[in-house]
């Protein structure tokens, strides 16, 4: 009986033996060596919030058995554990049954798949593995795991989302042109100032104005022109010495009238020498565009019949004609050609910028909405900004622009909320302003809503280049480089040196970084040694690489793990830095 069992199980120990060599699984086992995996790219890379790659794989001529079935199936193992496994890939031999890749046994075969899944923080360390399992019907057989890439590289991560706010722009002027203009007229022929023209209405407000203001802080008085016209139907060779007379007696009513001051400290106007003269001996120009605005029934043929005339005398000889004909004409139009006009250039000086500094902060309700504004420009501090910011909206919430810079000084501090809500308030009174259209983009951006920021920076075409800075710094966020560099223009700086990186210019980003003003921060050489790594420079990059850390001691434990660095890993000089 002892001797039957013996050689029962003899017989389905050779069976199996024999059915294992059959199905071909066993040999596929021992010669999987022979099989090669990989992927590409090694390491991985994130690009827009996500792991894209391909794997690829060998089997060579006589391995992969003619019934088996391999499931591969592509695993991402978690630095400190946990994993996550993605889509199998199933290959077949030529005689088996099943949906998957055929792999002939004779000549052997190759697969190759493109994997893409979301970007998750342990992907940096992690490591790719490929894990087989071959089967025949029933029977099963596990090949050993293999490693195809260490940890991922999260280089576009790197992006500084700095976004630029944009800050309505103030209306302040440091002075206001208040120029008077009064006229002295004369009878014909004559150049003699005639009494009742200094009293005239026009006169009388000018002479106001000067004697309330010529020894007023606020008001500069800078010079006085006098253009003296004599009309184109005076005595054509006395014309050119009446303009001359007219400006010289205009001159002396003026001063005259200057005189009135009677405070010795006020000397502007007094003197002849104060005053700039000009002469026209005929008023041509003045006539035709006195008459252009008259309401003469006939004006335009009274001009058609005297630009008929080249000759002054013959034209005068006309008017006089027709002024008899015209009673407007001899009333209304020349005797105002016959003048002196007398422009006093003044300009209203505005609170100097230390008076309108204090007065933000001490005083606000006491400035003007551009004062206010102008006023948050004179400080580099930002919660002074923000205090006078809140006080220009508090008097003026209506000026879109009040609350839009109020929201931009929020960003400035991190504030995103709170930018938000003046950023809305700001948008019911902007009626679509692109300013304000740039600064919620900002707010989407912040909030991780891409899609939206970027309709708002189309919305905000014009606004400045701030717009496409932004637009930069989501494409960066979205993998698309080549727009970002060209979004970024001619700015210098971090930023465009990554999107030059990652769009495969490594060469450009420390001439970029360089010639900016963020050449001396500790990222900018952390970004250096990137590009050298890429570049194959292991000297030039580790000296980055220790600057930078020298600047940011916790730049050493991001180095350590940077996947950028990975070939130098085993180099003695990094370890001492990273380590």
């Amino acid at each position: 009986m002892q001797n039957n069992t013996i050689k029962l199980l003899s017989v389905i120990a050779g069976s199996a033996i024999l059915l294992t060599a059959c199905d071909g699984l066993g040999k596929m086992v021992k010669k999987q060596d022979l099989i090669t995996h990989d992927v590409t790219p090694k390491p991985l890379e994130e690009k827009a919030d996500s792991v894209a790659f391909t794997i690829s794989g060998k089997y060579p001529a006589k391995v992969f058995a003619k019934k088996a079935t391999v499931t591969i199936t592509p695993v991402i193992v978690f630095n400190g554990g946990g994993e996550k496994a993605l889509e199998p890939i199933v290959l077949l031999g030529e005689k088996a049954v099943g949906n998957g890749q055929k792999i002939p046994f004779d000549k052997g075969g190759t697969y190759t798949k493109a994997f893409s899944t979301s970007y998750e923080p342990g992907m940096k360390n992690a490591k790719l593995e490929i894990r087989a399992k071959g089967a025949v019907k029933k029977k099963e057989k596990e090949f050993k795991g293999v490693k195809i890439a260490d940890g991922t590289i999260i280089t576009p991560l790197l992006v500084r989302n700095d976004e630029k706010g944009i800050f309505a722009k103030d209306a302040f002027v440091k002075t206001t042109p208040m120029n008077q203009v009064t006229h002295v007229y004369y009878a014909i022929n004559q150049s003699n100032v005639r009494p009742g023209e200094m009293k005239s209405e026009e006169m009388k407000t000018v002479s106001k104005f000067l004697m309330d203001n010529l020894s007023n802080m606020w008001y500069e008085f800078k010079g006085i022109d006098v253009s003296a016209y004599a009309s184109p139907d005076g005595e054509t060779d006395k014309n050119e010495h009446l303009a001359q007379d007219r400006a010289k007696t205009g001159t002396a009513a003026m001063t005259e009238e200057f005189k009135k001051e009677k405070k010795k400290t006020v000397t502007f106007g007094k003197t002849k020498e104060q005053y700039k003269t000009v002469t026209t001996r005929e008023d041509w120009e003045g006539f035709k565009a006195a008459m252009q605005a008259s309401t003469m029934k006939d004006k335009d043929l009274v001009l058609r019949v005297l630009t008929m005339y080249s000759d002054p005398e013959q034209r005068r000889k006309e008017i006089k004609n027709l002024a008899a004909t015209y009673k407007e004409l001899a009333d209304q139009i020349l005797p105002k050609l016959r003048r002196a006009e007398i422009t006093i250039m003044v300009d209203k000086k505005s609170r100097t910028d230390e008076m309108i500094s204090r007065l933000a902060m001490s005083n606000p309700d006491s400035l003007s909405v551009e004062e206010l504004l102008y006023g948050a420009t004179l400080t580099t501090d930002v919660n002074t900004k923000l205090s006078i910011y809140q006080a220009a909206e508090k008097q003026y919430g209506t000026d879109w622009r009040t609350s839009n810079n109020l929201g931009v000084t929020y960003l400035m501090n991190n504030k995103v909320d709170d930018a938000k809500a003046a950023f809305d308030r700001a948008s019911k009174n902007a009626n679509g302003n692109a300013v304000v259209m740039n600064n919620t983009g900002i707010i989407y951006s912040k909030q991780g809503d891409r899609k939206s920021a970027m309709d708002y920076y189309n919305k905000a075409s014009g606004a400045g280049d701030e717009v496409n800075y932004n637009k930069g710094i989501l494409n960066i966020r979205d993998g698309k480089y080549t727009d970002a560099v060209t979004n970024f223009g001619n700015y210098k700086g971090f930023n465009l040196a990554l999107a030059q990186l990652l769009n495969g210019n490594p060469e450009s980003v420390a001439g970029t970084i360089d010639a900016s003003n963020e050449k001396d921060m500790a990222m900018s050489f952390y970004l250096k040694a990137i590009a050298s790594s890429r570049k194959g420079d292991a000297t030039g990059g580790l000296a980055f690489l220790k600057t930078a850390i020298e600047k940011d001691a916790s730049l050493k434990a991001m180095a350590k793990d940077d996947c950028e660095f990975l070939k130098w890993r085993d180099n003695a000089d990094f370890k001492a830095l990273a380590n």
